[in-house]
């Protein structure tokens, strides 16, 4: 199946790890291979040609594959799209943790983490060196602020989810019922290097990045203090001026086309070993030809890119195709309620035209996902069958059937539920009686993607559902997701998607009663508890962790309010002149890591 642009979750986990496309350990990559990739790939190109030095006038070139103008958003706190992230990433993310293998935080990063399970308390201590790309030294006030830019009541961000309900005092900033988080403490001012977070309890989600307790990166409390929470995403200090914590500063914004970086001389770690960095984007249908006319040294490491594609470069002498099974997934998701605004909660619409179960696994039994999948996938796709990729190798249920192709059960699921064929009619009517006309929302991309979304129409139209383009045909990314986050909306029934993950399995951001990317709107009190019970103190015993994520998917599965399409390997060719690219975990320094060994693309 090919990538759909997929909304980052928890933008927090893409510096240190370029999580959002990586895999956690190799045993589970190989997993994730004996489940439907047909390619095995290589998370690092080894390269042992000698290097140019920064002082020449080298420039990499990366190409961000994106058929719409990236939105321009540079902070993880409120940036909400993959694109974003790509195209922001020389400058770090502004990431506090390094992590290992298996994302678990480490010493070593821009801070360090300690958790107190006697006293419910993380302690962040940042490094001495630790400065912004404008010179001023990062503080334990910039570990706060990301907390009051996410939590307050009038952000733009969507990084909220009730997991932050566990830190003292949030909920009543979170309702503006206090102007700070009283849970939050500095022991040596808030100038200082130490944050002292307090919960009510600690979870075992906490010792990996990119969890929904403890948020991973901080803000430039004293650059951005004078705009008001609500304008900071359209502001010039995150639109057009953002200064990082990362290797490269950022030199130039043309918006939504490219972004030009040069190394940050402030930055604690690695120095950046090349002068310029030029991202740019490029559409998937000249992706391609752009690579195969050396344009570019590689794509972005946590960008979208095709099967289709991975058929055109493969064979490329001067690149190596390099990736990992990706810490995402493909999904179709059912608008069944609506977001609440002044409770802050998703409430489910028992009289939504999609809230029938039967309606929603019939249209899933009735999609060919495999020969989808293996038709454009090229090896790097597969069907998926749960909400957790196989990447969280110990969570992962690989027992699960998901949704393979049943026509005939999808006709009786049908039948069995009311919707049926009335007065010779082509198409089912409801339960009532009533005319019948499902709403399908898809992103404009590729021609391959195209012929699959006609695919899922023709399949829908077997079992007798009028299912047509929201619109009558396919829409603008930014258009879609529009839609799609408004608190209440009509015009889309079902949706085909994708999620980008971070790098810590529970899914209150996404499938959480409070979760702004709830987008369904799925809501039930079996959901909330399961996802509860992932981070209970019973959690802490792994055994017990591992039954409740495994009877979430079974349960999810079972609702089909969201369902799983496909599981892939997220790649990029990498030019034979870059060296040290390496985009496994535990590479903490991904772009002050790389180099290049001659002035010009190979």
């Amino acid at each position: 199946m090919v990538k759909k642009n997929k909304l980052v979750l928890s933008a927090m986990a893409v510096l240190a790890t370029l999580s959002l496309a990586a895999c956690g350990s190799k045993k589970s990559t190989s997993d994730a291979v004996d489940n439907g990739a047909s390619v095995k790939l290589s998370s690092v190109y080894k390269n042992t040609a000698k290097s140019t030095t920064a002082a020449n006038n080298t420039t990499l070139k990366v190409a961000e594959p994106n058929d719409s103008p990236f939105q321009g958003i540079s902070d993880s706190v409120l940036s909400t799209n993959q694109e974003d992230a790509d195209v922001f990433a020389p400058g770090g993310q502004d990431q506090l943790f390094n992590v290992d293998k298996n994302y678990k935080i480490i010493d070593g990063g821009m801070a360090n983490l300690r958790l107190s399970r006697k006293t419910n308390t993380a302690t962040i201590t940042l490094r001495k060196n630790a400065k912004w790309s404008n010179g001023a030294k990062v503080t334990a006030k910039d570990i706060e602020y990301a907390y009051e830019v996410i939590a307050n009541k009038n952000t733009t961000s969507q990084q909220y989810s009730s997991d932050f309900n566990a830190i003292k005092g949030m909920t009543a900033y979170h309702t503006g019922k206090s102007k700070t988080i009283s849970g939050i403490t500095y022991p040596d001012g808030q100038t200082g290097r130490t944050a002292v977070i307090h919960y009510t309890h600690v979870t075992p989600a906490m010792k990996f990045l990119g969890n929904s307790f403890l948020w991973g990166t901080v803000e430039p409390y004293e650059y951005i203090k004078n705009v008001p929470i609500a304008k900071l995403a359209a502001s010039k200090q995150v639109r057009k001026n953002p200064i990082f914590t990362g290797a490269y500063k950022l030199d130039k914004v043309v918006e939504g086309e490219s972004t030009t970086w040069s190394p940050n001389k402030y930055y604690w770690g690695k120095k950046a070993q090349i002068k310029h960095i030029n991202i740019n984007v490029v559409s998937s249908n000249n992706i391609d030809k752009a690579i195969q006319s050396k344009k570019y040294d590689f794509t972005s490491p946590t960008g979208v890119m095709h099967g289709t594609d991975y058929k055109q470069l493969k064979g490329l002498k001067n690149y190596h195709v390099v990736g990992q099974a990706a810490l995402s997934y493909d999904y179709f998701g059912f608008n069944v309620g609506h977001y609440d605004t002044k409770t802050g909660k998703n409430v489910m619409d028992k009289n939504s035209k999609m809230a029938n179960k039967n309606l929603r696994q019939a249209m899933m039994y009735a999609l060919n996902l495999d020969q989808i999948t293996k038709k454009f996938g090229n090896g790097m796709t597969w069907r998926a069958n749960t909400l957790i990729p196989p990447v969280f190798q110990k969570y992962w249920d690989s027992s699960a059937k998901g949704f393979p192709l049943n026509l005939k059960k999808a006709n009786k699921l049908l039948d069995q539920a009311g919707y049926k064929k009335r007065n010779g009619s082509k198409w089912r009517s409801d339960p009532d009686g009533k005319k019948l006309k499902i709403y399908f929302g898809a992103m404009t991309g590729t021609s391959a993607q195209a012929a699959e979304y006609q695919d899922y129409l023709q399949q829908w139209h077997k079992i007798g559902l009028d299912v047509q383009f929201t619109g009558g045909k396919t829409m603008e990314m930014n258009s879609f997701y529009s839609t799609l986050q408004s608190p209440k909306q009509s015009k889309i029934d079902v949706y085909a998607a994708a999620w980008g993950l971070s790098s810590e399995p529970t899914p209150t951001q996404l499938y959480g009663e409070e979760a702004t990317y709830n987008m369904g709107h799925f809501v039930s009190k079996k959901n909330t508890q399961l996802i509860n019970d992932m981070n209970s103190s019973k959690a802490w015993n792994d055994t017990y962790r591992t039954k409740i994520f495994k009877e979430w998917q079974k349960y999810m599965n079972d609702q089909a309010a969201v369902a799983p399409g496909s599981f892939a390997y997220t790649w990029s060719p990498v030019n034979k002149r870059v060296k040290g690219y390496d985009v496994s975990p535990a590479n903490n320094d991904f772009w002050s890591n790389l180099s290049l060994t001659s002035t010009n693309v190979q």
